[in-house]
C-alpha cells in the first residue's frame, strides 16, 4: 500500500487518509444495495490500508469497508493503528454499524480519531469509545 509518511492532526482528518477513503468509494462491490462505503485505516508506521464493502446476494456475508480496512491489516502483520477514515456518498458523515464497532473495540485504542466523512467535505471526529460506550470486551 501506501507508505508516505502522515501527520495525525487532531482536529481535521489526514488529507492522505481522506484521499484514500474517498477514492475507495469507486472500488466497492456494491450491485444490491448502491450504498458504497469507503475506509482507510493508518497503521503505527504510517502504512495506509484501503478497504471497501463488498456485497454478497446472502446479505449476511457482507463486509463492510471497515472491517475489510482492518482485516487487510491484520493479514499482514499489522495491530497497531493511529487513525480511521470512513467515508461515504450521504448527506451526513457516514458511521459505522454495530459489527464494524465490536471489530474496532478488538483492535483500536479507545482514545484512536476515527474521522466519518461524507463526499461533500463534512466530518465528524470520534473514537471508537464514543462509538461504543459500555462495549463487550471481557475477554482483553
Amino acid at each position: 500500500m501506501n507508505n508516505e509518511q502522515v501527520e495525525i492532526k487532531m482536529t481535521t482528518a489526514p488529507q492522505q487518509l481522506v484521499k484514500v477513503a474517498l477514492e475507495a468509494l469507486n472500488q466497492t462491490y456494491t450491485p444490491y444495495s448502491h450504498f458504497p462505503v469507503g475506509a482507510a485505516l493508518l497503521t503505527d508506521n504510517d502504512t495506509i490500508f484501503k478497504g471497501v464493502n463488498i456485497e454478497n446476494v446472502s446479505f449476511g456475508l457482507t463486509n463492510c469497508a471497515e472491517r475489510t480496512a482492518i482485516f487487510s491489516a491484520i493479514a499482514a502483520g499489522y495491530k497497531r493503528f493511529k487513525g480511521l477514515v470512513i467515508a461515504g456518498r450521504t448527506d451526513e458523515p457516514i458511521a459505522p454499524c454495530g459489527a464494524c464497532r465490536q471489530v474496532m473495540v478488538e483492535f483500536f485504542e479507545p482514545d484512536m480519531p476515527i474521522w466519518l466523512i461524507n463526499d461533500a467535505g463534512k466530518e465528524i471526529k470520534t473514537t471508537i469509545a464514543a462509538l461504543m460506550p459500555g462495549s463487550f470486551n471481557a475477554l482483553k
